[in-house]
């Protein structure tokens, strides 16, 4: 079974500096409906405009994966880490028994879209951590990149959940298929382009929660994509 979270239905924040959609039920946004699948909990779109951002704040008890898409993202936190986060880069934050942190746009004259990810941890009061790594355009091109799981395997972020997190683009004209373990799930983020999941068409920012399938099949037309895909327990 394939459910598709069209891009028009989800939560919406807007601040002025920041344009927020929610495909899960996030600050604000309650949808009894959409409260995460599985161990994923949020996927936020989010845009910054020049010079604004997230002032400090804290989190517990959660994995917090961001994925640049255009511009950058400049972060700090409490354990005294200090990154930029430029496009095909991912950052996992920890925050386990309490970290702080803030997020900023650091350009002057380009805006930053990025999504921001949050997957409940295995288990509750982990040590705070972060890590950041990049991923070159060449080896997600044509390919699921695993770009996130339980061991940090192949070069990829740890994430503290039974989950692996994959980045793929898809030239115009090209397929890719992913076979789903039994008793495994899968979330299928389009993040640019259209492509069809399973013969069903995906614009930019659907999502599409896959249950009971033996594997998913991505085709392209005229136009090529960008998925984000996790493979979860």
């Amino acid at each position: 079974m394939i459910v598709i979270r069209d891009r028009s239905s989800r939560g919406r924040t807007q601040l002025g500096w920041l344009d927020s959609r929610h495909s899960f039920s996030f600050g604000g946004y309650r949808d009894p409906a959409h409260m995460g699948f599985r161990s994923l909990r949020v996927i936020n779109e989010d845009r910054v405009i020049e010079g604004a951002g997230f002032g400090e704040h804290g989190h517990r008890d959660m994995e917090i994966v961001s994925y640049v898409l255009s511009g950058a993202l400049e972060h700090k936190d409490s354990l005294g880490n200090g990154s930029l986060i430029r496009p095909g880069e991912v950052q996992r934050m920890s925050a386990g028994t309490g970290i702080r942190h803030s997020e900023y746009n650091p350009s002057a004259t380009e805006p930053t879209r990025f999504l921001q990810i949050w997957t409940l941890p295995e288990r509750e009061g982990l040590p705070p951590g972060y890590e950041q790594k990049s991923f070159p355009a060449a080896e997600k091109r044509g390919r699921f990149r695993l770009v996130g799981d339980r061991r940090g395997s192949d070069g990829a972020v740890t994430i503290h959940q039974d989950v692996r997190m994959y980045v793929a683009e898809m030239e115009p004209g090209s397929r890719l298929a992913h076979p789903i373990a039994d008793g495994r799930y899968a979330w299928v983020q389009l993040v640019r382009g259209i492509a069809a999941l399973n013969g069903d068409e995906l614009r930019e920012g659907d999502g599409a929660a896959v249950s009971g399938e033996p594997g998913i099949e991505l085709r392209t037309a005229a136009h090529g994509a960008e998925i984000m895909l996790f493979d979860l327990a």
